[in-house]
């Protein structure tokens, strides 16, 4: 039993300095993109930072521009939701080294990561096309944020009612509960890990997709804006007040787009 318990401890290291590793490399390929796109037109046009695909209205963007947009969403999506993923990682690689003594967890677990971060690719996916059609619409500034005070204000409030719907609630409920989802959902090997990863990430963006699209409201890279969603992410998943805080906040959201949308309506 004492050699099982270490062999956790190992792993469970193991795994926070991967996960923690793989956080701080998308937040830093963030960070470059952002600085980047900060040098402004006068930069050249870098299509590594990504700041052609920040000036809607001056050209149509290619498959290429298009194909980077994607990178850049899927590359966000990691910094944001993996920190917040981590305790249901965490549990998976435990629970399978205590199933299998003599059998590695790490298979498993990065199966289980590989199929949660699969979902939120192919959100990332919508995402970069939705903002190409905000792009072709002429709806979006140069950093990327809503030039609209009614799509800045709909988002919002859309974003805000959510929080309170019963959807939301129970995404969020099995977000919140690592042993009850494992307990209902597990499956053995490495294709079950990563059906349940692929389970727990639909879950997760059942729970979460109405606030990334508030990234459209701030700016896509203003990482100050990226930032506060993660950490409202995170707090509702793993903080007893997690909930409340998530309803507080939609309350805040839905006044916020209400004095856009009434500023218009006075206009």
């Amino acid at each position: 039993m004492a050699a099982l318990e270490t062999l956790v401890r190992r792993d469970r290291t193991v795994a926070v300095i991967a996960l923690i590793a793989a956080a701080a490399l998308a937040w830093a390929s963030l960070i470059r993109m952002e600085s980047g796109m900060d040098m402004g037109p006068g930069a050249g046009m870098d299509m590594r930072s990504g700041v052609s695909m920040a000036m809607p209205g001056m050209h149509a963007w290619s498959p290429t521009e298009l194909l980077l947009l994607f990178l850049m969403w899927a590359t966000m999506m990691v910094a944001m939701m993996l920190p917040s993923a981590a305790p249901m990682i965490l549990l998976v690689a435990t629970v399978n080294r205590r199933r299998r003594e003599r059998a590695s967890p790490a298979a498993p677990s990065a199966a289980f990561a590989a199929g949660y971060l699969l979902v939120w690719t192919a959100f990332s996916a919508a995402a970069a096309l939705t903002q190409w059609g905000l792009h072709e619409a002429a709806l979006l500034s140069p950093a990327m944020a809503s030039t609209s005070p009614v799509l800045g204000g709909l988002l919002l409030v859309v974003a805000g009612v959510y929080q309170w719907l019963p959807a939301k609630a129970a995404c969020l409920h099995h977000c919140r509960s690592p042993v009850g989802f494992l307990g209902t959902e597990w499956r053995e090997g490495t294709t079950g890990a990563l059906v349940m990863g692929l389970r727990h990430g639909l879950y997760c963006m059942g729970c979460c997709w109405a606030l990334m699209l508030l990234l459209f409201v701030a700016g896509v890279m203003n990482l100050l804006w990226v930032a506060a969603i993660a950490a409202l992410v995170l707090v509702e998943k793993v903080t007893r007040a997690g909930p409340w805080i998530g309803r507080v906040a939609g309350i805040v959201l839905v006044l916020w787009g209400a004095r856009l949308l009434a500023a218009v309506a006075l206009a």
